[in-house]
């Protein structure tokens, strides 16, 4: 009987974790939505105050490149310094 209750409160523990695990995760994911959607805006309203005015006004598929190209610029430029940080923190974590 003691050796079913160990089991039981071991698999407990472990789908706690996995919980947990799974929470963290769904709360991470949504704060990067709700920090990417206010960058969305920071950008869009850069593009429409800085540089409509410089390409003109009727230029609404050339300000709308420009806006991908600078959230794929900053998409990739931030991917890949997080990326060399994990590398450093991996190599750092080994030794």
């Amino acid at each position: 009987m003691e050796k079913t209750i160990k089991k039981v409160t071991k698999k407990a523990r472990k789908y706690q974790l996995a919980v947990v695990t799974q929470m963290l995760k769904l709360a991470t994911n949504a704060f990067g939505l709700v920090a990417a959607l206010a960058w969305n805006n920071v950008i869009k309203e850069f593009v429409d105050v800085y540089l409509k005015p410089l390409i003109g006004e009727g230029s609404g598929l050339v300000s709308l490149f420009l806006y991908a190209l600078i959230v794929t610029a900053l998409a990739v430029g931030i991917t890949l310094q997080l990326s060399k940080v994990k590398e450093t923190l991996e190599e750092n974590r080994k030794k």
